[in-house]
């Protein structure tokens, strides 16, 4: 029961955290592996999970979606559908070992990313990239995300704040429209080529948690000021990334 409850609570805390800035995974995964999950499969578990509670925020977000000044959010979304199967098929393929080894370091690149990725994007900020540049940079970031989802949203933001000189604050909707995308291909090639439903208990109450953290944490972010968000999502990435590498060594 405790361990239920640990998932439980864990997918209400990445729901909210994916609705307000991003870094949901940050939990969600950590939280799986705490309980016995192993790591491949509490994976492919976090992108099934975290999917309701995106469509969740995003229906909140509805009509403050606005594309890319040079790319309509059809082609971005269709990208990020194939970029996040891509990412999926990859994780399925590569032996799980490799998936061991590499994440602590994936954690810690994504919590960089989550710390300075807007001051980087700031200090690199030029004029508007053209649609294949935001294109092949998108394509990437899905891959990245269908892979290991860590932090990919807030990559996608500043990228884009970078390539389309679009304000983050403003980016936040679309940011979750792609994420959902995402999560909706890599998440479903996961639930047929994966054995993620092994776990379908602790996968019900995750998507149960991220269902009201999505929906709850979306509401309440319009309330909340941007460094009390953003300050939360980084010290929570920041506690996972340390937690990780120390149960992991």
């Amino acid at each position: 029961m405790t361990a239920l409850l640990i998932v439980l609570l864990a997918g209400i805390a990445a729901g909210a955290l994916n609705s307000v800035g991003g870094g949901g995974s940050f939990v969600a995964f950590p939280a799986l592996v705490a309980v016995g999950v192993a790591a491949v499969t509490a994976n492919a578990a976090t992108s099934v999970a975290l999917l309701p509670g995106g469509l969740a925020s995003l229906w909140v977000y509805r009509r403050d979606l606005h594309p890319l000044p040079s790319t309509s959010i059809g082609v971005l979304t269709w990208t990020s559908v194939i970029g996040g199967a891509l990412g999926a098929v990859l994780l399925l393929a590569l032996p799980s070992e490799s998936f061991d080894a590499v994440v602590p370091w994936l954690l810690a690149f994504a919590t960089f990313v989550l710390a300075f990725g807007r001051r980087i994007a700031r200090s690199l900020r030029t004029r508007v990239a053209g649609r294949p540049t935001i294109v092949a940079g998108q394509l990437l970031l899905s891959i990245y995300g269908g892979y290991f989802g860590g932090a990919s949203g807030l990559m996608m933001v500043a990228f884009w704040s970078v390539a389309a000189s679009i304000d983050p604050g403003r980016a936040n909707p679309l940011r979750m429209a792609q994420m959902a995308a995402i999560y909706l291909t890599a998440g479903s090639i996961f639930l047929v080529a994966s054995d993620v439903l092994t776990e379908w208990l602790k996968l019900v109450l995750m998507i149960v948690g991220a269902i009201v953290g999505g929906f709850g944490g979306a509401t309440i972010a319009r309330r909340l000021s941007a460094p009390v968000l953003r300050a939360i999502v980084v010290t929570s990435a920041a506690a996972m990334t340390v937690g990780y590498f120390v149960v992991t060594s």
